[in-house]
């Protein structure tokens, strides 16, 4: 059987999430979260979103691979970190994360989370910042 391989969500898929798939999304946020909380330390606030003009930064979201229009969380990492965090042991089996490019994040994170600016929080290695997240249960709908 061939396998292949994951691609981005579309906005019309992202468009026709339901009720239920928001539910799994923010079930799964949380854990991912916590899961990741063992490697980095999470700031306990917001701060503006990481789409300026500074090419800095890598673009990715992680999805459901059950169901990958179910957008987990939305990863924008710093280029050439220090250290690499081991994604594979944080996101196990159900989940992967999948590159996006800077405009393709912007308009996924557009359609999830409608509010301007302010969605991202940092994380930290070794009190450097190496890193942006956010989670589903951020969320309170979609467009």
């Amino acid at each position: 059987m061939l396998i292949t391989p994951l691609r981005p969500p579309t906005i019309e898929e992202v468009k026709k999430l339901g009720t239920t798939d928001i539910a799994i999304m923010t079930a799964l946020s949380y854990s991912i979260r916590a899961k990741l909380r063992r490697y980095v330390q999470i700031d306990p606030y917001t701060v503006p979103d990481p789409f300026g003009e500074s090419d800095d930064f890598e673009y990715s979201v992680i999805v459901d691979e059950e169901f990958p229009a179910r957008i987990i969380a939305m990863i924008v990492r710093v280029k050439n970190p220090s250290s690499e965090i081991p994604w594979k042991d944080i996101l196990e089996d159900r989940l992967a994360m999948i590159k996006v490019s800077k405009s393709d994040a912007l308009q996924l994170k557009s359609e999830l989370m409608p509010k301007d600016t302010n969605n991202f929080y940092p994380y930290r290695r070794s009190g450097k910042i190496v890193g942006y997240t956010m989670f589903t249960f951020q969320i309170c709908g979609h467009k």
